[in-house]
């Protein structure tokens, strides 16, 4: 691993078993919900995941934070390989690997308040008594919540507060990396820029690193340092956040952005919008080739045919497109 980067994944596979038989135990299938997928995070970094459902970017997230065990692969954390490692092995990782959940309602337990909540990753790494509560009045106050609502139970909350009390959830370790599993899509859009504003506040003080998954490039576009695109289990592109908004190069990409609504009625009724067809193959059996290629406007011969690998065609910009072979490796 280089030296500022604090988080690589090298060609991650999970696939789900689809079994049958009367005693469910034989094998019929497999569901390739990440296939090949390699990337690195730098300290200090967000990087922004976006596709759409069924891409597999949750997926991704799981796998890192091994709340999944991935078929194959590897995710290097700290100069170990977080997927062969055991669970008793992980547990040191655990506190600085963490996650905010995209549903804040459903990712709370409504029988704990949010003194309990907050505390609970505390108390199993055993920290009591008056140092506890100091730091849940802390990580309150951190994210913006008043220490005086720590007995409060989460229906007691708005959503975005709701949120809140996540994301303190999740910096009660002093974690280093943190997986943001759609923290916003359950939230209203004022709310949504706060919770931004705090993560980005968040990152800068403490120095985080953030693994962003959102289907709203909008969003991913005012948080992210550098943005992939995924579908269908694969990377279909990364680039920094400017190169990728202003010059998309994958066909999937293009049509994602051209469905973006722009706040100027001039602009958008001269912009052309780009209506894939079909729908999302199934993960069951991916097309043959470049997965894309069945929606692809612009898809020619070879493209069911090769499967495309990732090409940088500028410092920092990697495409897996057949019309950019000249720059694979």
């Amino acid at each position: 691993m280089e030296k500022d980067i604090i988080l690589e994944v090298t060609n991650l596979t999970k696939y789900f078993p689809v079994t049958g038989g009367f005693f469910g135990r034989k094998k019929l299938a497999e569901v390739k919900a990440v296939d090949g997928v390699s990337f690195a995070i730098h300290k200090g970094e967000t990087l922004g995941l976006v596709g759409e459902s069924g891409s597999g970017k949750t997926t991704v997230g799981k796998n890192i934070l091994q709340l999944q065990r991935p078929t194959s692969g590897e995710i290097w954390f700290k100069n170990k390989d977080l997927a062969s490692l055991s669970n008793k092995e992980l547990r040191p990782y655990r506190q600085k690997l963490q996650v905010v959940f995209q549903d804040p309602y459903e990712s709370l337990d409504p029988r704990f308040t949010a003194a309990d909540i907050i505390g609970e990753p505390l108390r199993l790494h055993k920290v009591k008594g008056g140092e506890y509560n100091k730091r849940i009045a802390e990580l309150l106050k951190l994210v913006g919540l008043s220490p005086y609502m720590a007995e409060r139970y989460p229906h007691e909350f708005s959503g975005g507060q709701r949120q809140r009390l996540g994301v303190a959830r999740a910096l009660a370790l002093q974690p280093e990396f943190i997986v943001c599993d759609e923290p916003l899509s359950a939230l209203d859009v004022s709310i949504q820029a706060q919770i931004i504003n705090l993560l980005d506040d968040l990152k800068n003080k403490f120095g985080l690193s953030y693994l962003f998954i959102s289907h709203d490039l909008s969003v991913v576009r005012h948080i992210s340092d550098r943005v992939m695109v995924m579908y269908l289990g694969k990377l279909m592109e990364v680039a920094d956040r400017d190169s990728m908004y202003e010059k998309p190069l994958h066909p999937y990409t293009q049509a994602l952005l051209s469905a973006v609504p722009i706040p100027d009625p001039a602009v958008e009724a001269e912009r052309k919008v780009i209506i894939l067809k079909g729908e999302v193959p199934s993960p069951l059996n991916p097309p043959t080739g470049c997965v894309f290629h069945p929606r692809c406007f612009k898809a020619f011969e070879d493209c069911p045919k090769v499967v495309p690998v990732m090409g940088e065609t500028s410092p920092g910009h990697h495409v897996a497109c057949l019309l950019y072979k000249e720059c694979w490796p």
